[in-house]
C-alpha cells in the first residue's frame, strides 16, 4: 500500500516565482531527486528552483545549471549539529520568500524548516511506501500541484571536464567504456571481486569492439581497484580517489554501461543516463533499484532471506549475489547495451 502524501497544493493561476527543494540524505539519495527536479525546471522555466542539502553532498547540486542557489547545512550526520547550522541558515532562507517548498526528506528538521518558512504551497516525501525512491520523489513533486513531472538529463556547468579527465587517465578514442563499481557499502552488498575480473575477461574475449573498463569513486575502493588493475592491466582505467562527485558524474556521461553494486555511484550512473546493470544483495530493490527502460536490477527478492537489509550475510556466503555467475551477468549486460543501441 502507498502512503498518502501530505501537501498544500499551489492554487494561483501563475507558477510560483521561487521554489525550495530539500533533500538532506546521502549522495545517492540526493542524486535520485535531481532528474525529477530538472524535469520540473523544464516545465517551469521562469521559476527559480533552489536546493537545500547537507554540505557533504552539495558538490553535484552546486555544479548543475538547474539550481539558482544551493544552500548547505554543516554538522555531518549529527542531528543536533545539523539543527544548529540550520537555525543559523534560516534568516537567509526567509529572505528568499519561497512560494513553494518541496520537502523530499520529511524528517523533523526538514519539517521544522518548512513550517518556519510558512510557504503558501508545500508537499512532503513519502518515506515508507514500497515504491522506488524516484517514484516517491515524483509523487511528492506532483503533489505540490505544479503539473506532471518526469525524468530529464542533468546539465553540468562544466560538461567537458569529464572527457578531459578520461583523456588524461588513458582513455583511448573509439573504445567502449564499461564502468565496474564494486562499491556496495556493506559486505552483504558485495559481488565477489573475482567475478568482476572474470566478467571483464569474458567481455574482452567476446567483444567485437575495443573496450576499456573504468573504476572510480571514493578512496575506500583503492584496494579493490589495485586488484582489478593487477589482473586487467591497461584495459582498466583507475580513477579511484581522483575525482570530485561532480567530476565523476561528468565522466559517467561518457560511459557505455555501468555494472554496479548498490551505492551512490550506481545512482549517479542512472542519473547520467547510461545503461545501468545493478547487483543488489541485501538491499531493498523496491526502494533503491534504478528505474527506466535502460536499467536492470539483479536482486534477491525471490529468496526467503532476500532483501534482508543486514550488513553481514547470516549464512556467511552472500548467496543472494554469488549465485549470479560472471557468464550470466555478462549476458544480461550485453542485452542491456544492445537494447540501448536499438533505441
Amino acid at each position: 500500500m502507498t502512503e498518502p502524501i501530505t501537501a498544500r497544493p499551489w492554487r494561483l493561476p501563475r507558477p510560483p516565482k521561487k521554489i525550495l527543494a530539500v533533500r538532506l540524505q546521502a549522495h545517492g539519495d540526493v542524486v535520485i531527486t535531481l532528474p525529477y527536479l530538472q524535469s520540473l525546471k523544464e516545465r517551469l522555466p521562469e521559476t527559480r528552483i533552489d536546493f537545500l542539502t547537507r554540505e557533504e553532498v552539495s558538490d553535484i547540486p552546486r555544479n548543475l545549471e538547474l539550481f539558482g542557489r544551493v544552500f548547505a547545512i554543516a554538522g555531518g550526520r549529527n542531528f543536533k549539529m545539523q539543527s544548529f547550522h540550520a537555525l543559523r541558515l534560516l534568516p537567509k532562507l526567509w529572505m528568499q520568500r519561497y512560494e513553494a517548498v518541496i520537502d523530499l526528506q520529511r524528517n523533523p528538521l526538514s519539517r521544522a524548516l518548512r513550517k518556519a518558512l510558512n510557504p503558501p504551497c508545500w508537499s512532503e516525501f513519502d518515506r515508507f511506501s514500497p515504491l522506488s525512491a524516484g517514484e516517491r520523489t515524483r509523487r511528492a513533486i506532483e503533489a505540490a500541484g505544479l503539473g506532471g513531472t518526469g525524468i530529464s538529463p542533468l546539465k553540468l556547468k562544466n560538461a567537458s571536464r569529464g572527457l578531459e579527465i578520461l583523456r588524461a587517465g588513458g582513455r583511448e578514442p573509439g573504445c567502449r567504456l564499461i564502468v565496474l563499481n564494486p562499491g556496495g557499502f556493506f559486505p552483504s552488498r558485495n559481488w565477489p571481486l573475482d567475478n568482476y575480473r572474470e566478467f571483464a575477461r569474458l567481455w574482452l574475449k567476446d567483444a567485437d569492439e575495443k573496450t576499456q573498463f573504468l573504476i572510480l569513486g571514493v578512496g575506500a575502493l583503492a584496494e579493490k581497484a589495485r586488484y582489478l588493475k593487477q589482473h586487467l592491466g591497461d584495459a582498466l582505467l583507475n580513477l579511484v580517489g581522483k575525482t570530485t562527485p561532480a567530476e565523476a558524474l561528468a565522466i559517467l556521461r561518457h560511459a557505455d554501461l555501468a555494472l554496479t553494486e548498490d551505492s551512490g555511484l550506481m545512482h549517479m550512473a542512472w542519473a547520467a543516463g547510461i545503461p545501468t546493470l545493478a547487483l543488489f544483495g541485501s538491499s531493498r530493490s523496491d526502494w533503491s533499484a534504478p528505474q527506466g527502460e535502460f536499467s536492470r536490477c539483479l536482486n534477491s527478492a525471490d529468496l526467503p532471506c532476500g532483501e534482508c537489509m543486514e550488513a553481514q550475510c547470516r549464512f556467511g556466503d552472500v548467496r543472494c549475489l554469488s549465485r549470479f555467475t560472471p557468464a550470466f551477468v555478462f549476458e544480461k549486460a550485453r542485452e542491456l547495451l544492445e537494447r540501448k543501441s536499438f533505441q
